[in-house]
């Protein structure tokens, strides 16, 4: 009788673990090369899923349940419904290995009170239903990352930073040809801890990820105009793939630029925060620009502010880093602080008419990652953040770059540099000048809290720019594009000279839009027509390609949807401002001879208009997609603020 009972509970035992399987996960490749690599997780074993059970990604791999970096629903695979299922997706280095773990969630475990950034409910960790071993990287953890170029105060030399996992001695070395690097630089590290974080989510634990040893080599002594050849490390620890820039050549009157700004970047998985994924666009372009050009041709690449969109979450920027690296380890990459890099409520210089225009908005980094991970020429700081203001030439233009989350105003110590600057121009050497900040001098977008710092800039800014002949101010902080008439003073001119071309350029991957000034007598159409001094507003996504020689300088607009240009301004230095089409759709035809503008093919009228109308169309109904389409599994709408910058 007991062999029988023995043998009914035996068989019941088998049965019943037949059908409650215990959910497992696996992944491959257990290591990875690099950052970027793609790694795939499959799991099995889950029973009676939900569309809200969830993969977390956790670096390092011990972290709290609810201190993921991300996490994707298993929903995202076609066959979650069975139980089983995989995804796959790149990882950067993060100076440890990775772990993921599965959790169950449903509906009614959902708390309203624990949201993202978007204010949508983050997951829930209470069912953790299986966990894997740990994902390691073989060459990333010593081999530099994250590579990127910049311009220093001497004109042969040229600045390259990367980031390791230790502080150990590292070099740069390079020469004009790719098998013989004889020429070394070494590289100075530094670090940060998270007590330097000001505020949260920077300086707590959810927040806060090691941000490893960032490495600064200047590389001298260079020919101008010259192809060279470098690469980054030691023999000890690994050196990095050789890249390759061109140098400045102050003797070349030839200026090429990439411009845009408030791109931050993309991430393959949800996280506290919502990523660009048109950056991912921008960057792809610029690429493919600067790899059309010859092999004596420069250029720069300046972002003016709104860099990563961290915001206190420390592991984007190396997301950011990773993303832009094809192109900044290739050329120049230039910026200017934005209020995503610097503001948190204690800032140093927060006047009155201020209270409600710097806020928090850096999740209390307080510039200080913005700080370390660029080294831009000047050396401008103040309370410790550097990178502020400054200027250099390339070519033909006067590059300045100036910061207006920090005191700007007459009788400060940025005013001052700003006046000497501009002051000391060479005209003859330099006859165009370009101002860059974050913030809009101009701009039609009708965000109430900025307008108290257009004030101050039109009061304190606009007559240095005006009495010195500024011939672009570009901006950004407004996330489309809008170009506007040589204006001073809120009065289009005919001329850029006293009346500088000013363009907003924030379109380069956030995806909250402005609200437009209607003009007056259309109210109940809010992007076009225009008010009058706007002469283009543009719904997509994109960047600005500057272009000049000494005699004219153009800026094109080029939109992410399809790569092409879509609005051009032709600046002369003779002073004369010539649209790409006139408020009736006329051409003004451009007819530029230098080298450049026949290399990036502006467009004829017929293009240009329809550039106009598909270009609205494109980005309005793409907006309309994204604002009132679900997510991919239709579980809830992602919110995007109109006034969130």
């Amino acid at each position: 009788m007991i062999t029988v009972y023995s043998s009914f509970f035996f068989f019941f035992f088998l049965l019943t673990s037949s059908v409650h399987s215990t959910p497992t996960i696996s992944f491959s490749p257990q290591t990875l090369n690099r950052s970027g690599d793609t790694v795939t997780i499959q799991w099995s074993g889950v029973e009676s899923p939900s569309d809200l059970d969830w993969l977390g990604i956790y670096s390092p791999p011990e972290s709290p349940h609810d201190h993921f970096i991300g996490y994707k629903f298993l929903s995202d695979s076609p066959d979650w419904q069975s139980g089983s299922g995989s995804i796959s997706l790149p990882l950067t280095y993060l100076r440890s290995d990775y772990s993921f773990r599965i959790f169950h969630w449903t509906q009614s475990e959902i708390n309203p009170k624990h949201k993202d950034h978007d204010h949508n409910p983050l997951p829930g960790t209470l069912h953790l239903l299986t966990e894997s071993n740990r994902l390691t990287f073989r060459f990333s953890a010593n081999r530099p990352e994250q590579i990127h170029l910049s311009y220093t105060d001497t004109v042969n030399e040229m600045r390259v930073m990367f980031v390791t996992g230790d502080g150990e001695e590292r070099l740069a070395r390079y020469g004009e040809v790719k098998e013989r690097l004889d020429n070394t630089a070494p590289a100075r590290g530094v670090s940060y801890e998270r007590e330097r974080m000001c505020h949260a989510p920077a300086n707590t634990t959810i927040g806060w990820r090691d941000p490893g040893w960032t490495f600064d080599a200047v590389m001298k002594s260079l020919k101008p105009g010259v192809k060279y050849y470098y690469q980054v490390g030691s023999d000890s620890r690994g050196w990095s793939e050789i890249h390759s820039f061109v140098s400045r050549n102050e003797d070349s009157d030839k200026t090429l630029a990439f411009m845009f700004g408030d791109m931050g970047c993309s991430t393959p998985y949800r996280t506290f925060i919502r990523g660009e994924d048109e950056s991912l666009s921008t960057v792809k372009w610029i690429l493919r620009d600067i790899e059309a050009l010859s092999e004596d041709k420069a250029a720069i690449v300046s972002h003016i502010g709104d860099i990563s969109y961290a915001r206190g979450y420390s592991w984007i920027w190396d997301e950011f880093f990773t993303q832009i690296e094809p192109i900044a380890s290739k050329t120049p990459y230039h910026v200017c602080i934005g209020n995503h890099e610097y503001d948190w409520p204690m800032q140093p210089w927060k006047p009155d008419w201020a209270a409600y225009v710097y806020g928090k908005d850096s999740g209390g980094e307080c510039g200080v990652p913005y700080s370390v991970k660029f080294n831009m020429p000047g050396n401008s700081s103040e309370a410790k953040v550097r990178n502020l203001y400054y200027s250099y030439d390339m070519g033909s233009v006067h590059f300045v770059y100036i910061s207006t989350e920090t005191d700007f105003l007459e009788g400060g110590k940025q005013y001052s540099f700003i006046k000497s600057d501009l002051e000391s121009v060479n005209r003859s050497k330099t006859p165009f000048v370009v101002v860059q900040g974050h913030r809009p001098m101009y701009t039609t977008s009708t965000k109430g809290s900025d307008v108290a710092v257009r004030v101050k800039m039109i009061e304190h800014l606009e007559p240095l720019f005006v009495k010195n002949n500024v011939t672009v101010a570009l901006w950004g902080h407004v996330h489309r594009y809008e170009r506007f008439c040589p204006i001073s003073n809120n009065t289009c001119g005919m001329r850029w000279h006293g009346s500088p071309v000013h363009l907003v350029i924030g379109m380069a991957g956030k995806e909250t839009q402005p609200i437009w000034e209607p003009r007056p007598n259309h109210p109940d159409v809010p992007i076009f027509p225009q008010p009058a001094r706007s002469m283009y507003r543009g719904g997509e996504f994109g960047y600005i390609r500057l272009v000049a020689n000494k005699e004219r300088l153009t800026v094109s607009y080029v939109g992410n949807h399809d790569g092409e240009v879509h609005d051009v301004v032709e600046i002369l230095a003779s002073g004369e401002v010539i649209s790409g089409s006139s408020d009736d759709g006329e051409d003004l035809r451009f007819e530029s001879k230098s080298e450049f503008a026949v290399l990036w093919y502006v467009e004829g009228a017929s293009v240009m208009v329809l550039g106009v109308i598909l270009g609205y169309l494109i980005g309005f109904f793409s907006r309309r997609k994204k604002e009132t389409g679900s997510s991919s599994t239709g579980r809830w709408i992602q919110v995007k603020n109109e006034e969130e910058t």
